[in-house]
């Protein structure tokens, strides 16, 4: 076989088959050969985690058996890609690179400029295609949201992509595969190793089984239980790690949510959660579009005359406290446990853990931006570190969100469930006391055996230091040239999409077809 015409698909943060541009024309154009490059560099980057790694290794398992039915291999390469692309170009001379865009970090924001260049220097053809709602090269001025919108719109409302039923695979694939993929789950990469032990499984699989039971019976109560530690973690979707690693599709998990939408408008319920959740997925295209018009967000504080402020020492016991659990605040404590535990932990519980740490306890937001995103098993790189200065109050042109976490245990744990299951000192505890155990009077902590200090951490004065940052920032806010900062951040970063409009109920109900969860040519009924 002459050593041209190979159609290389590169596979990233895009661990599936089905609509997957880059596998689809590379098979139309000729020989694949599907690689996945284990580099060093992306796992020893200070947001990566053992948990993360083994979340792509379930989905790598799957990708594979998905890729061998239809006669494909895929090669695991570990090293440097662009070292993988010259040996490919040794052996088989010219060929062509497929990929997805993608917004990560620092790190795979460097890897694709060489990568790039490296193509550009030996005539490399690299076609990349969008896998999100994110546009390159975009000025994000607010003016430009509706035409933002309806690209996105354009592009989730496109056909999905079949995965290719006939691919026929380049020879001498074997030289550029070095790990078998049951060996994947027992590398070490360099990455953070905390354990997880209920982390969610990858692999597309696992994900489109908790869209089926999301989309036909937990996704009812969606809307009334996302703030809610305990209930969200039944009604969630659960999808969050499966978008992040491309297991699904965006553009699928919109379609199939459209279909379902008019099944399920005659009921109000479900009507109003799914409506609430197609915000949710519009959301995330949004705040990914913030990091890739700004890549600075990931490690520089956005607004400037806000940057300097706050406890940057590593050793602070603050920090250290926050890290373990230990705050002696129940349900901050609660969180952090669960998600050390788990990997995740529901969105509202997420602002709060930051808010806690930036604005009561007067700690930098970086670090625990890097370790939370270290936790989150569905670390997004475009949604964390947007949503983390946010939440900071270090854009500047925010409402400054400062979560109140005795409130929160109020209206979201109101019967200390959650904090019992993760702060288990505090059982001994009456519900009433279990969100303030610091306050329990001297005449009970004898009857319960149980003494703030000894047998739980007393809590910093967390009240008064968000008092005194929530105030310095507003002041900071004011100055002319803060003002003039902030416009510029609005102009830049603001919103790209308008509120969605309502859909209309079915007027005939939808034909079987419609309602297939995801449109796979068939291969995959539900």
């Amino acid at each position: 076989m002459a050593k041209t015409g190979i159609q290389v698909v590169w596979f990233k943060r895009d661990l599936r088959i089905h609509d997957h541009a880059p596998l689809s024309n590379a098979a139309a154009a000729g020989p694949v050969l599907p690689v996945f490059a284990i580099e060093p560099g992306q796992w020893q980057a200070p947001d990566s985690a053992l948990r993360h790694w083994q979340f792509a290794a379930d989905s790598l398992l799957d990708l594979t058996q998905a890729l061998k039915i239809r006669g494909l291999p895929l090669c695991l390469w570990q090293g440097d890609i662009c070292d993988l692309l010259a040996a490919l170009k040794t052996h088989y001379g010219d060929f062509a690179l497929h990929s997805h865009e993608e917004t990560g970090n620092a790190w795979s924001f460097a890897r694709d400029l060489k990568v790039k260049a490296w193509c550009r220097e030996h005539n490399i053809p690299w076609h990349e295609a969008r896998q999100h709602g994110v546009v390159r090269g975009l000025k994000s001025r607010v003016a430009d949201r509706d035409a933002w919108e309806a690209q996105w719109e354009a592009l989730m409302t496109a056909p999905t992509c079949p995965a290719p039923p006939n691919a026929r695979v380049a020879q001498g694939w074997e030289a550029f595969h070095h790990i078998e993929v049951s060996e994947l789950h027992d590398l070490t990469l360099g990455f953070d190793t905390t354990p997880c032990p209920e982390r969610q499984p990858g692999g597309r699989y696992a994900g489109r089984a908790l869209w089926y039971s999301f989309i036909t019976q937990r996704g009812r109560r969606y809307r009334g239980s996302i703030s809610k530690p305990l209930l969200a973690e039944e009604f969630g979707s659960r999808l969050s790690p499966h978008l992040a690693w491309g297991t699904l599709s965006m553009r699928e998990v919109v379609q199939s949510l459209r279909r379902q939408r008019k099944k399920h408008g005659v009921d109000s319920a479900w009507s109003r959660s799914l409506r609430a959740f197609a915000s949710r997925l519009h959301w995330h295209c949004h705040f990914i579009q913030k990091l890739e018009s700004e890549p600075g967000i990931e490690s520089r504080t956005l607004h400037p005359a806000l940057r300097g402020l706050r406890e940057r020492d590593p050793a602070h016991p603050n920090l250290i406290a926050w890290k373990q659990g230990q705050t002696g605040v129940p349900l901050v404590d609660a969180c952090m446990r669960c998600l050390i535990h788990t990997g995740w932990i529901n969105f509202r519980m997420r602002a709060m853990l930051i808010s806690h740490a930036t604005f009561g306890l007067g700690l930098h937001w970086h670090e625990p931006a890097l370790y939370l995103a270290r936790l989150f098993t569905d670390f997004e790189h475009g949604i964390h570190y947007p949503q983390v200065q946010m939440q900071a109050g270090a854009t500047g042109t925010n409402a400054l969100r400062v979560y109140n976490p005795i409130k929160q245990a109020e209206d979201n744990d109101p019967s200390g469930e959650f904090v019992a299951r993760w702060v288990p000192e505090l059982t001994v505890l009456p519900i009433e006391w279990r969100a303030t155990p610091w306050a329990l009077p001297q005449s009970l902590q004898k009857r319960f055996g149980f003494q703030p200090g000894e047998h739980y951490p007393l809590p910093y004065d967390f009240e008064a230091e968000a008092r005194h940052w929530k105030k310095m920032l507003y002041e900071l806010r004011r100055t002319p040239e803060a003002k003039e900062a902030s416009q510029a951040i609005v102009d830049k970063l603001a919103s790209q999409r308008r509120p969605p409009k309502r859909h209309s109920k079915p007027k005939k109900p939808a034909s079987r077809q419609q309602l297939s969860l995801f449109d796979e040519g068939g291969s995959e009924d539900a």
